[in-house]
């Protein structure tokens, strides 16, 4: 069995501290089993770890995405990145061709896909196996876990059953819906309802409905003759280099609705999606996190500070307030899952972002009359970490080394950096740093665009790059 977790969306549900490259999943606003701060991908990636399966595990995401990943799964972290950002069956596709023919995973393999983001308990990670033994023993073209609901929910998806509950060796028990059968392997499922009223979804669920939780199971072969017969590459590089023109669909609709036979396993543990933030904060033990107060006055809100201002509540109960560098959220909680639709119109650049190394955040933006562009940023680099051999061809840059020590590298010769030093990169120069303690850097950008494409990495390792400075030294003399 290998897993594919999906990582995407630009997390605009959790704005301000979600982003186009920091999207929910990447927030730290959770707790380890420790008390020290986690995010929702980490969570995941911790119980997967806990139930054997991490060496199984893969992580579809976009490009955007990749730094951050690495920076907090570890560089060990199986990626297949994709081109540009589509749907969900351009990913699941791209997937099953590089576990195909960069893995040389059997066609006859389960493959499970699942969300990054599933707010569960260590169990649901062990039910995961019980989606190969229903693909087996049904036939079925996919296997999917179904949540057994436990209120009427209008904000999820319902698999509806279907006239039997078959057991692991396929033979039909009683009706799906009756207490009789929850307790088999597996059940058929006749039809999919999305966000159904109240009343609706009490019937449903009378009748044996379970809540789609996105995570489904299907036989490598299944989604390979699917490509096959789409006249679309098997081959992972082909894939990739066809990417963009893929149909920008979802799997659901590309694949699951035209499913001849699906097969759904019921778990009946804990399960919550969090992503709107009237959600997250339920599993958010702490009222205030960052600098502020809230008063004895204020009832039921909760306070995310990643600003160096403080916030204070007076009096307002129920609400959530968010402060990040890309904006301030001041909402109703019930409310808050309406702000995706309140910045549909909104177009502005991360102001944060994590990396490999570490992280950085936009201090300031300014365009001046001639047309020069200037940025400043507050760049951490962890120590122990590095930034890549690069260059840029459309800016100049001025470093001033807050705090820390480490070696940097500028067209191959190497020096030491502490704590007041200031160096200049002009565009064009080949340089990087390696941080021996964490190294804060201001850094000031001056040209006429200033965009992070702006970049040509030339090595990522650091002995690698010591060995191309030693290169470059030799080749000077």
């Amino acid at each position: 069995m290998k897993i594919v977790l999906l990582s995407g969306g630009s997390g605009k549900r959790l704005w301000p501290l979600s982003n186009d490259s920091r999207s929910k999943q990447f927030l730290k606003v959770l707790k380890d089993p420790s008390g020290r701060p986690e995010s929702m991908i980490q969570r995941v990636w911790r119980q997967l770890g806990d139930a054997g399966l991490q060496d199984h595990a893969y992580v579809a995401t976009g490009k955007s995405q990749v730094e951050i990943l690495y920076g907090q799964l570890g560089s060990d972290v199986r990626l297949i990145a994709e081109p540009s950002r589509r749907d969900t069956f351009p990913a699941i596709a791209l997937a099953a061709t590089h576990l195909y023919a960069m893995e040389g995973v059997s066609l006859s393999e389960t493959i499970v896909v699942m969300p990054v983001d599933p707010y569960v308990d260590g169990r649901f990670f062990a039910e995961l196996a019980k989606l190969e033994r229903a693909l087996d023993a049904s036939g079925a073209d996919l296997a999917l876990v179904g949540v057994q609901p436990t209120y009427p929910s209008e904000k999820y998806g319902y698999i509806l059953p279907g006239s039997s509950a078959a057991g692991e060796d396929g033979s039909v028990g009683t009706a799906a819906g009756a207490h009789e059968g929850e307790d088999k392997p597996f059940m058929t499922v006749r039809g999919f309802r999305e966000k159904p009223a109240k009343a609706e979804a009490e019937a449903m669920i009378s009748s044996g409905a379970l809540w789609n939780c996105g995570v489904f199971a299907f036989k490598l072969d299944f989604l390979i003759n699917i490509l096959i017969a789409h006249e679309l590459p098997i081959q992972h590089e082909e894939m990739a280099r066809r990417y963009d023109s893929l149909p920008q669909i979802s799997f659901d609709y590309e694949v699951v609705e035209k499913a001849n036979r699906i097969a759904a396993v019921r778990y009946k543990g804990d399960w919550k999606d969090l992503g709107t933030w009237n959600t997250l904060t339920e599993e958010i033990a702490e009222p205030l996190t960052g600098k502020g107060t809230i008063s004895s006055q204020t009832r039921g809100a909760h306070v995310i500070n990643e600003l160096d201002v403080p916030i204070a509540v007076l009096g307002l109960s129920d609400v959530i307030v968010a402060a990040s560098p890309d904006g301030i959220l001041v909402a109703d909680k019930a409310l808050s899952p309406m702000v995706k639709d309140l910045l549909k119109s909104a177009d502005q650049r991360p102001m944060y972002e994590e990396r490999r190394w570490g992280r950085y955040r936009v201090l300031d933006y300014a365009v001046y009359p001639d047309g020069r562009e200037v940025l400043t940023k507050r760049i951490t680099i962890a120590g122990g970490r590095n930034l890549s051999y690069q260059y840029h061809s459309l800016r100049d840059e001025v470093w001033t080394v807050m705090a820390g020590s480490g070696t940097f590298v500028l067209n191959g010769r190497i020096s030491s950096l502490a704590a007041g030093d200031v160096v200049r990169i002009p565009k064009e120069s080949m340089h990087s740093v390696r941080a021996e303690q964490d190294l804060e850097i201001i850094e000031v950008q001056t040209g006429t665009l200033l965009i992070e494409e702006d970049i040509v990495r030339l090595e990522m390792v650091w002995g690698e790059i010591m060995e191309l400075c030693e290169t470059q030294q030799e080749g000077s003399i």
